[in-house]
């Protein structure tokens, strides 16, 4: 099992098939999807400091 920060064998996989694309693209379209994917890295983020803060208060309904 891969430690926490290296990909696994399918995320190798994945990130080699998104090369092949990305390298496809043109520098406007490369410029926006990076932004697009920063906004969402972001997001991610956010979503992960909330649940940390939050977990305490988080209860699972039966």
């Amino acid at each position: 099992m891969p430690m926490q920060n290296e990909l696994t064998l399918e995320q190798e996989f994945k990130l080699a098939v998104y090369a092949k694309k990305i390298k496809k693209l043109n520098i406007a379209q490369s410029q926006f999807y990076l932004i697009e994917i920063l906004k969402q890295m972001m997001i991610k983020d956010n979503m992960i400091r909330y649940v940390i803060k939050n977990i305490g208060n988080l209860r699972i309904k039966e």
